[in-house]
């Protein structure tokens, strides 16, 4: 069981780096984009989608959840792993 701590970085930033909601989400819907402007909104789709599945996965009972705090910034991070995920889709994509 995966325990979250007030305030841990490492924790969030592997939990948003690995997320596979969010870079699923991003990565297909970035192959999907016809113009690099729309990465933005595809991330901000990636992140919503992967905190839906952490909260989820808290709610399960998979990820133990005690702390307030560090949601804003796991979405915050999510968004910035999203557009990255989401780059790479974009550059990936059929042409």
């Amino acid at each position: 069981m995966i325990s979250i701590n007030s305030f841990d970085p490492l924790t969030l930033v592997l939990i948003a780096a690995l997320n596979p909601a969010t870079i699923a989400v991003a990565f297909l819907m970035g192959r999907r984009a016809d113009q690099w402007q729309k990465l933005p909104v595809v991330a901000f789709a990636a992140s919503i989608v992967g905190f839906i599945l952490y909260w989820l996965s808290g709610q399960v009972g998979l990820v133990k959840v005690h702390a307030l705090g560090g949601e804003a910034a796991l979405f915050t991070l999510q968004f910035a792993f999203g557009l990255i995920w989401a780059t790479l889709g974009y550059w990936f994509r059929r042409r």
